[in-house]
């Protein structure tokens, strides 16, 4: 892909911020569990302006959940060009996300060929026929909910996303996001994790390396949201690969 496809990353979204995480304690939770919570990176008023998009925005499709069986809800995904704030994000986070999957491949014995460079590795997808973009705005209300799934639109997919909530904690209650994790032999595990507005969830897209007796093998994670229970909850999902 050429960054026509994509704004210009100059946001102040993504003016260093990222790349000043501690990313060093964030990659070590990433191989310990399979996902990691950044401290905040965006402030309120930017979380509000994002979230402005989910009217504003320009969207390529709209999926009500209940109609799929996703749950409750609804979920939108971006157009190109992407917003600006939106491709800076994704530019930003992905450099230090493909060095964490090539350490990842590597312990699982698998190719660990991701590039360094976000147009890159899209050009790679765009290759395979995978030429849709797939961030995505995501709104519940009460008594909507997210089950249980795996973002894959194709032959090739990432192992990380990102997620972060929009929505202050004062305008909604429950909305927490759940990853299962199925260990083979093993009863699922599930984690609970509740964000703070404008920090960011990486976890895994669909396994991870977890280490055992003899050596590393690869488990399963599918992430969802808890029912919101009161108010409304609007969240910014960054997915990597693109969609066929």
């Amino acid at each position: 892909m050429s960054t026509s496809t994509q704004e210009p990353a100059k946001s102040t979204f993504a003016d260093g911020r990222i790349d000043a995480l501690p990313w060093d304690d964030l990659h070590a939770a990433l191989d310990e569990r399979g996902f990691a919570v950044t401290p905040p990176v965006l402030r309120a008023r930017e979380c509000a302006q994002l979230a402005r998009l989910y009217e504003g925005g320009d969207f390529r499709s709209r999926i009500d959940m209940r109609r799929h069986g996703f749950g409750s809800g609804e979920y939108k995904y971006f157009a190109y060009p992407l917003p600006e704030p939106v491709a800076a994000l994704r530019e930003a986070f992905y450099p230090h996300l493909a060095t964490a999957a090539n350490r990842w491949a590597a312990l699982l014995g698998a190719p660990g060929d991701y590039p360094g460079g976000l147009d890159a590795f899209l050009e790679r997808c765009h290759a395979a026929g995978q030429t849709r973009p797939t961030p995505l705005m995501l709104r519940y209300g009460a008594g909507d909910h997210n089950t249980l799934h795996q973002d894959l639109y194709g032959e090739i997919a990432f192992p990380f996303q990102v997620v972060t909530v929009l929505s202050p904690r004062t305008d909604y209650e429950g909305g927490e996001l759940v990853l299962v994790e199925q260990r083979p032999r093993q009863q699922s595990r599930a984690h609970v994790v509740a964000p703070d507005q404008g920090q960011f969830l990486i976890f895994a897209t669909r396994h991870r390396p977890a280490h055992g007796t003899r050596g590393h093998y690869r488990t399963t994670l599918r992430h969802g949201v808890s029912t919101v229970s009161r108010g409304r909850r609007t969240s910014l999902g960054l997915i990597f690969h693109d969609a066929r």
